[in-house]
């Protein structure tokens, strides 16, 4: 642990923060621009003859303003050196040496891989990669001085300066403008050696790290002096389940806060499950995939003071602020509370059960969903009252979906704590029976939290059971069925194996004349082979009805059998 200062009287205890971070945007574009650069080799060799025919149409363009060629050959040659170094100077006078280390760093291996690359596809590998890059002309095939120039841009986040990023581009664009026109790139080419440059860069950027841009506990509290809290002390706690940071600050009139820092750097955090989640479910359960830091600050803020104007019992937000470009903050009342999760199940007694619900029930009368019902979320005072937290992931003017989804989640986590049918009875008492029989459809796995729906991996008869005690209270209820998910993972898995299979035949066929087939059969022949073959997935149904005590439909055993066929194509044995 260390100590940051914030003023003269105060001192932050925190774990001392680190110099460098691997920041989880640039692995994600990381591997963004190496899905991009796959993407375009294959389109490009399944395209190539327009490839070829739109290089022609360009090269006959650039032939007609030879003056615009010899100008960009002039600006792009000298230029696509001169602009890295003067932000490289620009950078050093700005006390910015070690960014400009990191760009040399991704520039130096930029220049290498591309050279290594390329001499492993002249040495024969990969043939039509080749020919694709090159144009079966005597080149390179990835431009060496370009792939490390891109990677040095991208290393030092040229991006992020206007100006540097608008002459850095126009620069590639004429120096890739010239080698085409002397016929020295070709366009598949220049599109692939711009897009390793940038999957070296944002390579080196993970693995070196960046600097931490992180404020310190020390300007959380400057930013909370600015809002006139008398801060008299500060400590670093454990962080939220977003990985947040959070602080305890102690006041000068003896009261305390709780501050939450959103980081700029942590708003990519778990978004490929958020994108995951944003493709397979429906549009009205899926949330954001990401957000601007400001716009989650605004987002928990309104949802706090909505909670507020509702009555439900959450702590009070106190003040929000920006703390620089990198971070924001929240502060909250502090209350001595302990989540639902640490108490034993024994001491759940039904009042306790009653007050959650009727919390809850505030919360749906003005249209709030909580969207994180789990006993994290839901804590007990030192009164034994509840208490809500974990406002950011709520939706104000909520939708019947989402306010439904909050009522199966709470009935789902309370049955694994107490049971179902105590679950639902509490349940009824407060919300009533027409509204657990609306939630009943929801009750589906892919409509919980990650930890509820862990948890029922260990009961896995659960939601069955909550669905009887429901059907038991309203059983003339009529609600239709809800579909939540787009697509079932096995079903991306059969439109997977049904492409490979598809390429396989195809790739088979093609090297079949299938004319000369089809004129020179012997249809007659062609017949009673089909009727052969299908004799013998009867054969396998008989066979597998023979083993089986239950008695199997004959037709449908035929299908598997015929179904189990297909599998074989695309499967091992």
């Amino acid at each position: 642990m260390g100590e940051s200062r914030a003023e003269s009287d105060v001192y932050v205890v925190e774990p001392l923060l680190p110099q460098r971070l691997r920041r989880p945007s640039d692995l994600l574009r990381f591997f963004s621009a190496l899905i991009v650069l796959a993407a375009v080799v294959l389109l490009a060799l399944v395209a190539k003859q327009t490839l070829i025919g739109l290089e022609a149409d360009v090269k006959e363009g650039a032939q007609l303003v030879p003056l615009l060629s010899r100008i960009a050959a002039f600006l792009g040659g000298a230029a696509v050196l001169i602009v890295p170094a003067a932000f490289a100077v620009e950078r050093v006078f700005h006390r910015d040496g070690l960014r400009v280390a990191e760009g040399l760093i991704a520039a130096i291996i930029g220049m290498a891989g591309s050279f290594l690359l390329g001499q492993w596809l002249v040495a024969g590998n990969a043939e039509d990669l080749r020919v694709l890059l090159t144009g079966d002309r005597t080149i390179e095939p990835l431009n060496t001085l370009l792939t490390s120039v891109v990677a040095y841009a991208t290393a030092v986040r040229i991006s992020r300066r206007p100006t540097w990023r608008m002459l850095m581009w126009t620069t590639i664009a004429l120096y890739i403008l010239a080698f085409f026109s002397g016929r020295q790139i070709t366009i598949p080419s220049a599109i692939v050696t711009v897009l390793v440059g940038m999957v070296i860069g944002y390579a080196t950027l993970y693995g070196v790290g960046s600097p931490n841009t992180r404020p310190a506990g020390s300007a959380v509290v400057a930013a909370l002096r600015k809002l006139s809290f008398a801060v008299v002390s500060a400590r670093r706690i454990e962080d939220d389940h977003q990985g947040s940071r959070r602080y305890a600050i102690g006041l000068k009139d003896g009261t305390s806060l709780d501050v939450t820092v959103l980081d700029r750097d942590r708003q990519v955090a778990g978004l490929p499950y958020r994108l995951w989640r944003r493709i397979r479910l429906n549009s009205e359960t899926r949330r954001r995939a990401i957000r601007s830091l400001r716009a989650e600050l605004e987002r928990e803020a309104l949802m706090a003071y909505a909670a507020q104007a509702a009555g439900a019992s959450t702590p009070r937000l106190l003040g929000t602020s920006e703390i620089g470009t990198e971070a924001a903050m929240l502060a909250y009342e502090h209350i001595e509370t302990r989540p639902l999760d640490e108490v034993p199940d024994e001491q759940i007694d039904d009042e306790l059960l009653a007050q959650i619900w009727e919390q809850v029930e505030l919360l749906q009368i003005q249209r709030l969903a909580h969207r994180r019902l789990t006993g994290d979320s839901i804590h007990l005072d030192r009164a034994g009252r509840v208490v809500l937290t974990d406002a950011r992931s709520g939706e104000i003017a909520a939708g019947d979906l989402l306010l439904r989804l909050d009522i199966a989640q709470l009935l789902t986590y309370l049955a694994l704590r107490v049971g179902p049918e105590r679950s639902v009875r509490t349940a009824a008492a407060v919300m009533g029976p027409d509204t657990l029989a609306a939630a009943m459809p929801l009750l589906q796995r892919i409509a919980l939290t990650r930890e509820t729906r862990s948890a029922l991996s260990k009961n896995k008869h659960l939601l069955a059971g909550l669905r009887e005690h429901i059907v038991a209270l309203k059983p003339q209820g009529k609600v239709e069925e809800v579909r939540l998910e787009r697509f079932k993972p096995r079903t991306l898995i059969t439109i997977i194996a049904s492409t490979l299979a598809a390429y396989i035949v195809l790739s088979q066929l093609s090297r079949v004349d299938i004319y000369r087939v089809v004129t020179t059969a012997n249809w007659a022949w062609s017949g009673v082979a089909l009727v052969a073959s299908f004799v013998s997935f009867v054969a396998a149904a008989l066979m597998l009805r023979g083993f089986v005590p239950e008695p199997l439909p004959l037709w449908r055993t035929v299908l598997v059998q015929f179904a189990s066929s297909f599998v074989k194509l695309v499967a091992p044995a």
